[in-house]
């Protein structure tokens, strides 16, 4: 493929999305035509898989091209080590404008190095929002004295936000009903989608109008999809057109939007059928609001003249289960409705547009796509990237045989701010759910092999079970045996590209996890 550059980039997330809940996907209910119709100009991978089941290590994996068992930002107190090049810092080294527009506290509040590289980086979620002057709409001189008061505040209140990850106390704190309710709404913890898409919109209108402008990467994450659920009446009224009129289900809702520790654990009774129907039903109304509210920008992007020259991403970090393997959330499990996310990318010039590529790659791939079309000269450093950026482009995967034969590896490593909270309140979950051990699973093709550390390996057919329910592995022994192999080949390689002189916040390391330590020294690979 031919690029003209320099490539402007936009990348959108989609945190906390279900493949499955989109049309492009499949989905029978009408949640999604905006982005449906945006991929019919697109490239959709239709077996994409995230490196992890929740946001920070699935982001700190696409910004970096690692898995998270070498990048190591694995919790809310972990910081990105500076050794890692991400997607911003290379591009921004190539002359690119960065900048950020983020819903999600976890990106755009907590000092974790996800934001290194970038110009500007806007975050609607938060106690005091930081938004781009424009967005304020206030009049001379008030809007220079309301941006040097938000400053001050900020100043005070990021520290504060960031103590609440790193304290089990005031953690647990939060997570009160009775405070839910005040961080959800007036906190903005779902940040603000439509506010910060009409600003990204005209952020990018404003570079494409301005024609000596340079190149821009522009990352955009959206939490609307992320309970709790409140999504617009409008969308109520066409996916639970029941809500209104039952007071049980209305009462369910609202108890389940305040009671925060029940998003992300294990399920000691499974949901009753009007409890799973209502979850299920807001959470496709908010994929309708959201997918409403891209609307302006999808339309931006796909006009002829921006996308000759503009590369789209719209990605999921990863899924949430709603109540399927006994799981509510994204916090312990690798099971496909947390880590087979969706992945639509709009090439420039319309390369390969139209085409659905049904080979399994991960959206860790993101990082050498972006920099290899963007043609910057990588700069030197101690630390390469995992893999040849030319070679792991997801154009590779496209015109011809994937470079990685689809073997591709997702990882779950459980938060440990719910482990502390699951020790307070429901400690015998954690042993009988296993949710003090790491989760991950190889895919080869149309195999998955799940692997919980140390206990037990689960192998399915995913063409045959997509939604994971009957493990085969007693009889496909070798085909186990192979998947298993290529598990343990690709934890040695992760911790080996780990550098040299990792500093202490990890949480994992060969002295901390036994399990990982014996495998490796049964394998040879350590003495």
């Amino acid at each position: 493929m031919s690029v003209k550059n320099p490539l402007n980039i936009v990348m959108v997330v989609l945190d906390t999305h279900r493949y499955d809940r989109l049309n492009t996907y499949g989905y029978h209910r009408h949640t999604s035509p905006n982005i449906e119709a945006f991929a019919q100009q697109a490239t959709v991978f239709t077996e994409a898989v995230s490196a992890a089941q929740w946001t920070i290590p699935a982001h700190a994996s696409m910004f970096t091209g690692e898995y998270p068992t070498t990048h190591q930002t694995l919790q809310a107190h972990h910081t990105l080590d500076e050794r890692f090049d991400t997607i911003a810092t290379q591009l921004q080294a190539g002359g690119y404008k960065t900048t950020g527009f983020c819903n999600n506290p976890l990106v755009g509040i907590l000092d974790n190095g996800l934001k290194r590289g970038f110009d500007a980086f806007y975050n609607y979620s938060g106690a005091i929002p930081t938004v781009p002057r424009q967005s304020s709409r206030l009049p001379q001189p008030l809007d220079n004295m309301w941006e040097w008061y938000t400053q001050q505040l900020r100043k005070l209140s990021y520290p504060v936000q960031n103590l609440f990850v790193k304290s089990d106390f005031l953690f647990q704190l939060a997570l009160n009903p009775v405070l839910v309710s005040l961080w959800t709404k007036l906190a903005k913890f779902k940040g603000d989608t439509a506010r910060s898409l009409n600003d990204a919109t005209e952020f990018l209108t404003r570079r494409h109008q301005d024609k000596t402008a340079g190149p821009h990467f522009t990352f955009i994450n959206l939490m609307e999809t992320h309970l709790p659920y409140t999504p617009a009446d409008t969308f109520i009224d066409r996916f639970a057109p029941y809500f209104k009129e039952d007071r049980e289900v209305r009462d369910f809702m609202r108890n389940y939007n305040t009671q925060t520790f029940r998003w992300l654990l294990p399920l000691e009774e499974r949901f009753k059928s009007m409890e799973s129907a209502v979850l299920n039903d807001m959470y496709d109304a908010e994929v309708a609001c959201q997918d409403h509210l891209l609307e302006n920008l999808l339309t931006f992007l796909s006009s002829e003249d921006v996308a000759e020259n503009t590369m789209t991403i719209i990605v999921g970090d990863h899924g949430e289960g709603l109540g399927e393997h006994d799981f509510m959330g994204h916090s312990f499990v690798a099971y496909q409705e947390l880590v087979h996310v969706p992945l639509i990318v709009k090439f420039p010039a319309g390369a390969a547009a139209g085409r659905r590529i049904k080979a399994t790659v991960s959206t860790r791939r993101l990082f050498h796509t972006i920099l290899d079309l963007a043609n910057v000269q990588l700069f030197e450093s101690d630390y390469r990237p995992a893999g040849d950026v030319k070679e792991l482009n997801l154009l590779r995967t496209v015109y011809g045989a994937d470079p990685e034969h689809e073997s591709v590896y997702a990882e779950a490593y459980a938060p440990n701010t719910f482990l502390s909270m699951m020790e307070t309140h429901v400690p015998q979950l954690i042993e009988s759910f296993y949710c003090h051990l790491n989760r991950r699973a190889a895919f080869h093709k149309q195999n998955k092999l799940v692997r919980i550390d140390g206990v037990q390996d689960e192998l399915f057919n995913l063409q045959a079970d997509p939604r994971e329910l009957t493990d085969i592995i007693s009889r496909e022994t070798e085909t186990a045996a192979k998947l298993s192999g290529r598990m343990d080949a690709f934890l040695a390689q992760a911790v080996a590209r780990r550098p040299d002189t990792w500093q202490a916040n990890r949480t994992l390391n060969l002295e901390d996890d036994e399990n990982l330590l014996q495998q490796l020294k049964a394998l040879g690979y350590i003495e």
